[in-house]
């Protein structure tokens, strides 16, 4: 009898395995190439894809995360509500609810609102950004993040502007897409430009 597989949290991984996570390398326009460990497509600087999730209440706070200080990116940084890279031929959707799952340990309605191309900001990947919204409690997964919070804007704002370095370059980049829309017509804009 085979035993079935558990869905969800995975263990705490060493960094070792970390480094030898299969991603796919794509092309400026985010097509795939083919597929590498993920030490060697960032010791390479090569285009990948990765979700990130902008996870908000009913308040309009949003939830961050503080990545652990054993992160092999951004360790001890505050960064997105979850984020991660997509599996060899994983869809963006079911790429970013894993992630939300095994980061937060939530499931929630996801709506796609923005893919952005690769830039030195995100670490050359191509970025698909989510939102949600939710008054549940994330539930942080310890073995990937230190602490997790909702921070009002207001906080968030005066946060950045004091201390930009406690935050992902690759949030700070992505917030300030979505506050120069406010969220609105960001999908528009950016789907039209870059389809991948």
């Amino acid at each position: 009898m085979s035993e079935r597989k558990k869905r969800g949290r995975k263990p705490k991984e060493s960094l070792e395995r970390i480094i030898r996570e299969p991603i796919e390398v794509v092309d400026e326009n985010c097509q795939p190439l083919g597929v590498l460990s993920r030490g060697m497509v960032h010791a390479r600087g090569l285009f990948h894809r990765s979700v990130h999730i902008f996870l908000f209440n009913s308040k309009g706070e949003i939830y961050l995360q503080r990545r652990n200080l054993d992160r092999e990116e951004n360790p001890g940084l505050w960064s997105s509500s979850a984020s991660g890279h997509l599996s060899p031929g994983e869809p963006l959707f079911f790429a970013a609810q894993r992630e939300l799952k095994e980061e937060l340990n939530i499931k929630v309605k996801l709506e796609e609102i923005a893919r952005v191309p690769p830039c030195q900001e995100t670490n050359w990947e191509c970025v698909t950004l989510f939102v949600a919204k939710t008054d549940r409690i994330p539930k942080p997964n310890p073995s990937e993040i230190s602490e997790g919070r909702f921070f009002s804007l207001q906080e968030l704002e005066s946060l950045i502007e004091e201390k930009p370095e406690i935050f992902s370059p690759a949030f700070l980049y992505l917030w300030r897409l979505y506050k120069s829309t406010k969220g609105n017509n960001l999908r528009d804009n950016f789907f039209q430009v870059f389809p991948f």
